[in-house]
């Protein structure tokens, strides 16, 4: 199975473009979100080189940023490079479980293989890799019980309808719309920024 960047770009794009005013954009070592600014009409999630994992990694942090995080530059979080202490690892892990989870399903939509990201090679915390996979997968468990978040539910639907039905882009997006109709309470659409 092939996995072109162009596919999920275009994906994501039909599914998030009109309706949140937000594109996929492929960006150079860093991953970054940015909100529309005046270089930019869109909200840009920008995935680190070219990768797909990264693509479907930043995808999974904007499907759970709520509607003041998606204002924020990098959602108004903060983020600590490579070389953690205990405690700021630990509070890495717990942010990261609910987007890892989503990158989880996502990945299987499309038939990849999933790995956890401890993110902190050079850390002097021990990183115990098992077990923050098993809560990863629980958190994923989880939401394949209670539902995913309506736009996860989307891009979720999307990815399954094209990589796993073969449905074409136009298809899967059409999909993908129709799930996150079914995912989201009637009242929020009205909420929806145009």
């Amino acid at each position: 199975m092939t996995h072109r960047l162009e596919d999920v770009i275009s994906l994501f794009d039909g599914l998030f473009k009109q309706r949140f005013d937000t594109r996929l954009v492929r960006g150079g070592d860093e991953p970054l979100y940015l909100p529309a600014d005046e270089e930019s009409p869109w909200h840009r999630v920008i995935f680190a080189r070219g990768f797909y994992a990264s693509a479907l990694h930043e995808i999974s942090h904007w499907c759970i940023a709520g509607n003041r995080r998606r204002l924020l530059v990098d959602y108004g979080y903060w983020y600590h490079p490579d070389g953690r202490s205990a405690e700021q690892q630990r509070s890495f892990e717990s942010a990261e479980v609910a987007p890892q989870a989503l990158e989880m399903l996502f990945s299987r939509a499309c038939g990849l293989r999933f790995h956890v990201s401890v993110d902190n090679l050079g850390g002097e915390a021990d990183v115990d890799r098992d077990a923050f996979q098993a809560r990863v997968a629980a958190r994923a468990a989880r939401y394949e019980r209670e539902g995913l978040p309506s736009r996860a539910a989307a891009f979720h639907a999307a990815l399954k309808a094209f990589y796993q039905q073969r449905a074409s882009v136009e298809r899967a997006i059409a999909h993908g719309l129709e799930a996150m109709d079914q995912a989201m309470p009637a009242a929020s659409h009205a909420c929806l920024p145009s």
